[in-house]
C-alpha cells in the first residue's frame, strides 16, 4: 500500500496515483510550507514500554481557530470508508462462525462449542458497539454542516452590509448582529470538528525497517524523526553485518489529527559532528483508515533509492475506549488463525442423547450383573 503526497503548490488539480512504492514524497527543498500553529514539546515517553504513546491534551489537541471544513469533508469521507470496511470484516466473520455452529452442533463436544457461541456474542456486541460509534459520527458531521451553511450565511450578510450605506443606525446594528453570528457559527465549526477529531480512533505504526537496496551497508546508522501535530517519535537503527536491522523502538501510536501531515525525516550518523539528512518528507494520513493492516513503503529520497517500511494498523477506538475483545480480528494474523481453527472438522463425539442412552444401556447391564434386573 502507499499512501498520497502532500500536493505542491505548483499543480493546480491532479490525481495522485497510488503504487507498491508510496505514491510519493515531496524533499526538503521543494515541500511547500503550510500556515501551522508553532508545535510545543512533545510527553516523554515512558521508560520500559515497548509501545510509546503520546498525548497533546485530553483529546489529541485544543479547537482550531480557524475551521478547514474542505479538508474535514476528505477526511469524513475516508472515516466512513474505513468504518464500512470494518464493519463488513466483522461481519463476514460473524457469518463465518455462525456457519460453522451449526454444522458442528451434532457432532462437537460442548466446550468446542461454547467457545463459538462466546466469540459469535462477542463479535455481536462490538458490531453494535462500532454502529453506534459510525452513527454519532455522522450525527457530529451533519451539525457541522449546518453551521457551516450558517456561517456561509451571516458571511454573505456582512458582506452586503458593508458593501451598502452603513450610515443608518439600523444598518449598523445589523452589520454589528451578522458579525457576532459569524463569529459564533466560526467557534461552533472549530469546537465540532475538535470532536470529530477526538472519534478518529488511532494509529498503531510499527517500524519494519529500511530498505535502500545497494545503499544500506553494514555499520551504518540512521535517526527516523516523524512528527504528527503535535506527537513525535524518534528512533535510532543500526545496520548489522547480516544485514540484520536493529532499532531502539519498534511500535507507536499516533492520534489521527484533520488537518496535520505526517512529516518524516531520515538522517544517516555519519560521526559525532557530521550528520547527512537523507530525506525530508510529509505524507497524507486518511488513507490509512482501513479495516486491517497495512504496510506501507516510503520514498525517503527523491530518486527512492532508500525506503522507510511501516506497519500501519487503525483502531476505531482509542485506549480510553477500548473496544471488545473482537476487535483483534483487524489483524491479519488473528483472522487466519481464527479461521484456521474454525474450518477444522469437528471430533466425532456422540451427542447429549446418545450419550444418555449409553448411559442407560450401562446401568442396565450393572444391574443384570448383580441380579437386580
Amino acid at each position: 500500500m502507499s499512501l498520497s503526497v502532500r500536493p505542491q503548490r505548483r499543480v493546480l488539480v491532479t490525481k495522485i496515483n497510488r503504487s507498491q512504492s508510496f505514491a510519493g514524497v515531496n524533499s526538503s527543498a521543494d515541500r511547500p510550507f503550510r500556515n501551522l500553529s508553532p508545535f510545543t514539546p512533545t510527553v516523554s515517553r515512558k521508560t520500559g514500554s515497548r509501545v510509546s504513546r503520546m498525548f497533546s491534551m485530553s483529546h489529541k489537541s485544543p479547537p482550531p481557530k480557524v475551521p478547514q471544513p474542505n479538508r474535514l469533508d476528505e477526511v469524513y469521507e475516508a472515516l466512513k470508508k474505513g468504518l464500512t470496511a470494518y464493519l463488513e470484516v466483522h461481519q463476514l466473520e460473524l457469518e463465518k462462525l455462525s456457519t460453522q455452529i451449526r454444522e458442528s452442533k451434532r457432532n462437537s463436544r460442548l466446550g468446542f462449542l461454547y467457545d463459538l457461541d462466546k466469540q459469535v456474542k462477542s463479535i455481536e456486541r462490538f458490531l453494535r458497539r462500532l454502529e453506534f460509534h459510525a452513527s454519532k459520527i455522522d450525527e457530529l458531521y451533519e451539525a457541522y454542516c449546518i453551521q457551516r451553511r450558517l456561517r456561509d450565511g451571516a458571511h454573505n450578510m456582512v458582506k452586503a452590509y458593508s458593501t451598502g450605506s452603513p450610515g443608518s443606525r439600523e444598518a449598523r446594528e445589523s452589520l454589528a448582529e451578522a458579525s457576532k453570528g459569524y463569529k459564533e457559527y466560526t467557534e461552533n465549526m472549530c469546537l465540532l470538528e475538535n470532536e470529530l477529531e477526538s472519534q478518529l480512533g488511532e494509529f498503531h505504526v510499527r517500524m519494519k525497517g529500511l530498505a535502500g537496496f545497494a545503499r544500506l551497508c553494514a555499520g551504518d546508522q540512521y535517526e527516523i524523526f516523524m512528527k504528527y501535530g503535535r506527537q513525535r517519535w524518534k528512533l535510532r537503527g543500526r545496520i548489522e553485518v547480516n544485514s540484520k536491522q536493529v532499532w531502539d523502538s519498534e511500535e507507536m501510536v499516533f492520534l489521527p489529527l484533520v488537518t496535520e501531515f505526517l512529516s518524516i525525516k531520515v538522517t544517516e550518523l555519519k560521526s559525532l559532528a557530521n550528520h547527512v539528512v537523507v530525506g525530508n518528507v510529509s505524507c497524507e494520513t486518511k488513507d490509512l483508515f482501513a479495516a486491517l493492516p497495512q504496510v506501507v513503503a516510503v520514498d525517503i529520497n527523491d530518486l527512492g533509492t532508500l525506503k522507510l517500511s511501516l506497519e500501519v494498523t487503525w483502531n476505531p477506538f482509542d485506549k480510553d475506549d477500548q473496544p471488545s475483545a473482537a476487535s483483534t480480528v483487524n489483524k491479519a494474523s488473528t483472522v487466519n488463525k481464527r479461521f484456521s481453527t474454525y474450518n477444522q472438522s469437528p471430533p466425532d463425539t456422540p451427542s447429549l442423547r446418545e450419550q444418555a442412552f449409553y448411559v442407560s444401556v450401562h446401568q442396565a447391564g450393572l444391574l443384570r450383573r448383580h441380579g437386580q434386573w
